[in-house]
């Protein structure tokens, strides 16, 4: 391929680099709007619901007491007979042990015998 002559050469770089300048920018707010639109999606998807189970995880640790069937994180089954602030005491059957295990140890409540 021949050399082009010095002026067809001289209006490609001329050419190339008015396409290089920088075109005018956007809203830079536009340039933000998928990562914002992404922690929204994270927030509603993720945060909010685990702020509604801890919410409800707490309103049922404040609301136990004597009588209720509970089931403990390690997977004791036992009733409550006594609540001392933060430690409970529960009754596990068949021979009636009884265990004395903090409040935050209770994972879901079986029964509501009383109210």
């Amino acid at each position: 391929m021949p050399p082009l002559p010095a002026p067809a050469t001289e209006a490609i770089v001329v050419l190339s680099f008015l396409l290089l300048q920088a075109a005018p920018q956007g809203n830079p707010l536009i340039q933000f709007l998928p990562l914002i639109l992404i922690f929204g999606i994270f927030y509603f998807l993720l945060f909010m619901p685990m702020q509604r189970q801890k919410k409800a995880q707490q309103k049922m640790l404040t609301e136990l007491q004597n009588g209720v069937t509970v089931v403990t994180s390690g997977g004791i089954i036992g009733t409550i007979t006594g609540i001392d602030g933060d430690t409970l005491t529960l009754r596990i059957k068949p021979d009636n042990v009884r265990l004395q295990i903090a409040r935050s140890a209770v994972s879901t409540v079986l029964n509501e015998e009383k109210k």
